[in-house]
């Protein structure tokens, strides 16, 4: 008996620690009606009626007649947005940082674009699950460390497992440019502050050496197999984009450069910090921005103070394609994306432009924008409802989500401990 009872102590833990069971697949029309649509390009429909069959947008219009099939839901006084989408980040790589069996965002080496990181994707991530109930549904599991830290995939956010998971598989391949500055080290009896990379040269080197021999590999008519090169390869055909983690003028000047002499055909910035100084070289380039979270300070002393707030609305200004990311924060703070676009309609951008930042502008960068990114007939159906404004941190209460047509918990531990202590002071004060 003790044995029993032993076994199903075990298996009634695991049920309490797992995620909530991934939808089903959409079995039947579904209508949502009365609401304002936020498009997520620009667009807004009013008392628009929006109905999606087996995971796709069929219809979307204002005043459309729905009719009794499937389920209809009536959203009047609310607001349906595309899925918010959450590039650069390893989401479902890392779970607890202090915990390294649960941390696969950082294999060893330095040039490695041949390691996946969609294999290593937890599909049970409680992290990863507690990104739903803020509207954030899609996002890229992106490998860190090293100078080329692999191969990015995108995701959606409800699966069983990272087949289920996968959006566009070995999508991008990340890279950590070097800094041509460094902070001295004190303890070494270095100046304090910012002094000169001695070392820029050369590993600026390393990497030009590695692209031109990728290069040469491809091009080669007979080959030994070698991983690296040949993951290498879709940034020279197209298929794949090269994410370039960089943030002072020179750096991102000098990548772009050293891409494009290469043959690399989509470039993009992840961090941006400066790229407002040289926006004219990115547009010329057809360079886009994921630019870093609006909530964080500035990092030089000569920076205006609202630097961080207003720089979206400034690379927006300029004419480049930009998205929000937040790479420098922690993951779960990934579920505040909405509220870092707020801040950008704070310092004057408008509040449908903003929406983009999160949904189209970052589906185009990420190149899924012909299945996501906008509520348009044959798109997906990736979206949320709202009580209010979702990207305001007092109105964003979503009561559904649907990824793909399939119906959403939003259920995350967070809510099941707010219940449970909800209803705790519930019973104090009828004094139980």
């Amino acid at each position: 008996m003790k044995k029993y009872l032993i076994a199903i102590a075990i298996i009634f833990g695991a049920t309490l620690n797992a995620q909530q069971t991934p939808a089903p697949p959409q079995s039947e029309q579904v209508a949502i009606v009365g609401a304002t649509a936020h498009v997520g390009n620009g667009e807004v429909i009013e008392n628009c009626t929006i109905i999606f069959v087996d995971g796709k947008i069929t219809a979307i219009g204002a005043d459309l007649m729905a009719t009794t099939i499937g389920t209809m839901i009536d959203a009047k006084g609310k607001h349906v947005y595309p899925g918010f989408i959450a590039p650069a980040k390893s989401l479902g790589l890392v779970e607890v940082d202090a915990v390294r069996a649960s941390d696969d965002q950082d294999e060893i080496g330095e040039m490695i674009p041949h390691v996946r990181s969609i294999i290593a994707y937890n599909a049970e991530s409680k992290v990863v699950e507690s990104m739903r109930p803020n509207g954030v549904l899609l996002g890229q599991a992106t490998p860190q460390g090293g100078t080329i830290s692999g191969t990015s995939s995108i995701v959606q956010f409800d699966a069983w497992n990272w087949e289920d998971a996968a959006v566009k598989t070995d999508d991008g391949i990340h890279m950590n440019w070097p800094s041509f500055f460094r902070r001295g080290r004190w303890w070494l009896g270095e100046a304090r502050g910012f002094v000169p990379n001695k070392d820029y040269d050369e590993q600026v080197g390393k990497i030009k050496t590695f692209f031109q021999n990728s290069s040469a590999y491809g091009k080669a008519t007979e080959k030994v197999k070698n991983l690296p090169f040949a993951a290498m390869q879709g940034l020279f055909d197209g298929s794949k984009r090269l994410y370039i983690h960089a943030d002072g003028e020179k750096e991102m000047t000098d990548a772009v450069i050293m891409a494009k002499n290469a043959g690399v055909t989509h470039i993009v910035i992840v961090g941006g910090y400066h790229a407002n100084k040289i926006a004219d070289f990115l547009k010329s380039n057809n360079v886009a921005v994921l630019v870093g979270r609006t909530h964080s300070l500035p990092q030089y002393d000569d920076d205006d103070y609202d630097f961080t707030y207003k720089l979206p609305k400034l690379l927006v200004d300029a004419g480049l394609l930009v998205g929000l990311q937040n790479e420098d924060a922690a993951n779960f703070q990934t579920r505040n994306m909405a509220f870092y676009a707020g801040q950008t309609v704070a310092q004057g951008l408008d509040k449908e432009t903003a929406l983009k930042l999160l949904t189209s502008n970052t589906a185009k960068i990420l190149g899924i924008d012909d299945r996501y990114g906008t509520l348009e007939v044959g798109k997906s159906a990736t979206l949320f409802i709202s009580e209010g404004d979702a990207l305001d941190m007092r109105t964003n209460k979503i009561s559904k989500a649907y990824i793909d047509g399939r119906d959403v918990s939003l259920e995350t531990h967070q809510t099941e401990l707010w219940h449970r202590y909800m209803g705790k002071y519930e019973r104090e004060k009828a004094g139980q």
